[in-house]
This record gives structure tokens, C-alpha cells and sequence, in this order.
């Protein structure tokens, strides 16, 4: 009996480290870590994604859960494995500059992406194929975001200072909004009939696209507004800064004057001034934050608590995600590598 069990036991062992052997370039390495229970469907409890040949600033999981997308410096945008290898399965080439954002549709079928070289692209995920090249900023377009609902709107911030609404099924941009400053984050409100934009004059701003003017200012951030994330249920946007907080604000209509609900901090910002996003977990219960100190913070939206300080990256946490339906995290960084890991 005991020599039948020793048997399972070595059986174990090489099936362990027969998967970390699973490792080259453009495929994920499982980091095994041993006695470790188990909370989501990936092959290991951490897996990293190297192929990278740049800093990775943008990194989101497909809405079904099945894929992510990473893009960054290397103009390069790759889709991965969720499960299994991790293995990179499709990789979409066409801007010249760096990739500063992407984003998926609410369908999963169309990826949007913001890129230096002043243009958003728009990719049919099934083909690997960019289907518009959206032209109009006359500078670096720092953020963009489709609309959650409706019509395939699409918004975007650049340095030059303004918003753009558009619509990819027209002809030529939509309406731009005037801002008196560099534009570094934007994101829909829940019904897309405001866009909350953030900038390096520290407000955030929702404008009113009935009107197509300016609805009101959030006002608390003492530096640059890096990221914005909108709440599940479309009722409170996340921001991080460059004054080292994490804010959460009440953006629904009828607010109390002082909107500002939440301040986490814990995370940093440091010279390199890279635009360091956030994002919620599927349930609101959790966030997370880009950090410049090679760390992945996560904190409970009730108490405000740090739950995770998670170590790994060597350089800037510049974006991260969770899964839609499983307790995962990922993380996309200064160092080239993509990290895929469980949290209970």
C-alpha cells in the first residue's frame, strides 16, 4: 500500500514539473506553487505570458472570459489563452506607434485600441484584421472605451486636448469636445449619454453628449488622473492618480454634493509618469490598480482595506483586470510580462 501511494506520489511530482517545463516565448509559464487550493480553472495558480518585446501598457480579458489581449510599446497587439498553456493564439500588427489602450466590445467581436501615432483602430477579433483606422486627433490618443450598450459608440482622449464621440458605422469623427488640457482617461457612463474624462489638470469631467457640453467636475485628485474604470452596475467610476490615491466617486444622477465616496492608497506613481489604470472586479466588491513600485494592489471597496500586495513584476504595474467569472487577476507591466494569477 505504502509503495503504491510513494508511486501516486512521484507520479505527482513529475506531472508538476513537467508542466513548469511548459515554458517559451509566446506561450505561459506555469509557476507552480505546491499544497496550494485551488479557486479558478487555470492550469496553474500563477502563469506568465512572455512574447513581449516591449513595455506592456494595456491588458483586458475577453467579456466570455475564454481570452486576453496585451498591446504596449511594441505596437503589437497578442491574443492569448486564457486556460490551458496560456499559448498565444493571434497577433494584430497595423499602428506605428505605441498602443496605449485597447478594449474589447460588450460582444467580444470588435477590439478598439489608442495609439501615439493619433489614431484608434478597430479590429475584428475573428480575423486578426484592423476593419477601420479612425483618424482625426492631431496628437497622441492616450485613452479610449466602447460604449457598454446601444450603438458601437466609442470615445477617446488625446493630447490635444479634446474628447472624441464616435461612430464607426459613419463616415468621418463624431462630435469633439473642447478641454482646456492633455487628455489621459475616458470612459462611458453606464447608458453612454455622458463621458467621464480625466486629465492632467487633476478634475474629472462628465460632459453631457445631449448637450455636448460640460455636466459637472469631480474635483479631490492633486495630480494627473491616470485611469478611469466604471462600477458593473454604472454607478460609481474609479480613478487613479498621480497623487498616489484610488478614488472611488458617485456618479449617478441625483448624488449628494461631495460625490467622492471612497480614497484607497497604498500604491504609487513615480517619475516615469506612465498612465497606470484600474479596474473592478465583476461584483464591485473589489479593485485594483497600476503602481509604479512592481507591486499589483487590491483592496475591499467596503472596508478600504489592501486585501493583495502582489509581488512578481520587475517594473511599472501599468494595467491591470480581472476575469469576468472567476476570482483571477492579471497584470501587464514595464517588464514585458503579463501575469495570470488566482485570488480566493
Amino acid at each position: 500500500m505504502d509503495l503504491k501511494r510513494k508511486a501516486e506520489e512521484l507520479a505527482v511530482v513529475a506531472a508538476k514539473r513537467v508542466r513548469t517545463e511548459v515554458a517559451n516565448v509566446n506561450k505561459g509559464t506555469s509557476i507552480v506553487q505546491s499544497d496550494v487550493s485551488r479557486t479558478s480553472s487555470l492550469m496553474s495558480p500563477i502563469m506568465l505570458l512572455e512574447g513581449h518585446q516591449g513595455e506592456i501598457f494595456t491588458v483586458e480579458f475577453h467579456p466570455e472570459g475564454q481570452y486576453l489581449a496585451s498591446a504596449g510599446f511594441d505596437r503589437q497587439i497578442y491574443i492569448w489563452n486564457v486556460y490551458g498553456e496560456c499559448e498565444n493564439i493571434s497577433l494584430m500588427t497595423g499602428h506605428t506607434g505605441a498602443i496605449m489602450e485597447l478594449h474589447f466590445s460588450t460582444d467580444g467581436n470588435t477590439l478598439f485600441t489608442a495609439s501615439t501615432d493619433n489614431t484608434l483602430g478597430m479590429w475584428d477579433i475573428e480575423t486578426g484584421i484592423r476593419v477601420k483606422k479612425l483618424k482625426g486627433h492631431t496628437s497622441f490618443v492616450n485613452s479610449c472605451h466602447p460604449a457598454r450598450r446601444g450603438p458601437q459608440l466609442v470615445c477617446s482622449g488625446s493630447d490635444d486636448c479634446s474628447i472624441k464621440l464616435w461612430d464607426p458605422r459613419k463616415r468621418g469623427q463624431g462630435v469633439t469636445l473642447n478641454n482646456t488640457y492633455q487628455v489621459t482617461a475616458v470612459t462611458f457612463s453606464d447608458t453612454a449619454e455622458q463621458i467621464l474624462s480625466g486629465g492632467i489638470d487633476n478634475d474629472i469631467k462628465v460632459w453631457d453628449l445631449r448637450k455636448n457640453a460640460l455636466l459637472y467636475r469631480l474635483k479631490g485628485h492633486g495630480d494627473t488622473v491616470t485611469g478611469l474604470s466604471l462600477s458593473p452596475d454604472g454607478s460609481y467610476v474609479l480613478s487613479n492618480a498621480m497623487d498616489n490615491t484610488v478614488r472611488i466617486w458617485d456618479v449617478r444622477p441625483f448624488a449628494a454634493q461631495e460625490r467622492c465616496v471612497k480614497i484607497l492608497t497604498g500604491h504609487q506613481h513615480n517619475f516615469e509618469k506612465n498612465l497606470l489604470r484600474c479596474a473592478w472586479t465583476s461584483d464591485g466588491s473589489k479593485v485594483s490598480a497600476g503602481s509604479a513600485d512592481r507591486f499589483v494592489y487590491l483592496w475591499d471597496t467596503t472596508s478600504r482595506r489592501i486585501l493583495y500586495k502582489l509581488p512578481g513584476h520587475n517594473g511599472s504595474v501599468n494595467d491591470v483586470d480581472f476575469h469576468p467569472k472567476e476570482p483571477i487577476i492579471m497584470s501587464g507591466s514595464s517588464d514585458k510580462l503579463v501575469y495570470v494569477g488566482e485570488i480566493d
